[in-house]
């Protein structure tokens, strides 16, 4: 495997954040769009799908942003939900026992109903069938706190599981499949980085990371395994370390994106934002994955 394309968790803003970058980036003559394989979390799991299922980033920004009648009003759980918050910056506890406890929240959340939530995510898709490309969606099981990891072999439904992927615990409930429920990849991982190990390069998309320090952590050492990892040869002596860089919000795009990920207002300028940006990193991401 050559490119691997890492979207990382963002909100609705962060979806923008991705599809802006990425079509700024193409314009500049770094196209990333033709990943041999995309991971995709939460917010990247909804840009992912779209992109593997063949849509041009500017036609994907297209999506309907602001709920309409035809969607439920959210309902997040604010109280459980500062609790949710207060455990993922907990360093002092160990990550498997935050994810549990997250996910007790999660199921105990009082929030929008289950399948009006994964029917409002999923009629913004423009197909529920796996596409033919290489895609990885991130969740993780509200009663266990296991991370899983969907693909078209998985016999999962693409709309659920990315439902399941953008399930923020306390925003959103948790989705059901095959008898178990699954909240938002991004409580294990930001990014879900490593999933890309294999790669000889990769490009990691991260629009939270500049606003969650501490999740960032578990990015760089993500990034870190990586650049450390080398792919099978014949000959140890040709083995190459991965190349991976990451790409987060620069100011201007930060101010763009705005401190409410699901601000639906701030769709348009998100994605205008990030397409400038993307053209002036286009020249550090060439030379960082592909000189």
């Amino acid at each position: 495997m050559d490119l691997a394309l890492v979207l990382g968790a963002g909100g609705l803003t962060g979806i923008a954040w991705h599809l802006g970058l990425l079509a700024g980036l193409r314009e500049q003559g770094v196209d990333l769009t033709g990943a041999d394989l995309i991971v995709g979390t939460s917010a990247g799991a909804v840009a992912g799908a779209l992109l593997a299922g063949g849509l041009d980033p500017v036609d994907a920004a297209r999506l309907e942003a602001r709920l309409t009648d035809a969607d439920p009003p959210m309902q997040p759980d604010w109280a459980r939900g500062t609790e949710v918050f207060g455990l993922l910056n907990d360093t002092e506890r160990d990550p498997a026992s935050v994810r549990a406890a997250v996910g007790t929240l999660a199921l105990a959340a009082d929030v929008v109903a289950e399948e009006p939530y994964v029917i409002a995510l999923g009629r913004r898709l423009p197909s529920h069938d796996w596409p033919d490309r290489p895609l990885l969606i991130t969740a993780v099981d509200a009663a266990t706190g296991h991370p899983v990891t969907w693909d078209r072999t998985s016999g999962v439904p693409l709309d659920r599981a990315v439902a399941a992927s953008c399930a923020v615990p306390c925003i959103f409930p948790p989705v059901t499949m095959n008898g178990s429920r699954y909240m938002d990849g991004g409580v294990r991982s930001l990014t879900n980085a490593d999933l890309a190990t294999g790669a000889a390069r990769v490009v990691v998309l991260s629009p939270l990371s500049p606003t969650r320090t501490r999740a960032r952590g578990t990015t760089d050492a993500e990034l870190d395994t990586l650049r450390r990892d080398t792919r099978d040869t014949r000959d140890s002596r040709d083995a190459r370390a991965t190349r991976a860089t990451l790409v987060v919000p620069d100011a201007e795009a930060l101010d763009a994106l705005g401190s409410n990920v699901f601000d639906a207002t701030r769709w348009d300028p998100a994605f205008d934002a990030a397409r400038a940006q993307g053209h002036r990193v286009a020249p550090a991401v060439s030379a960082a994955c592909f000189a």
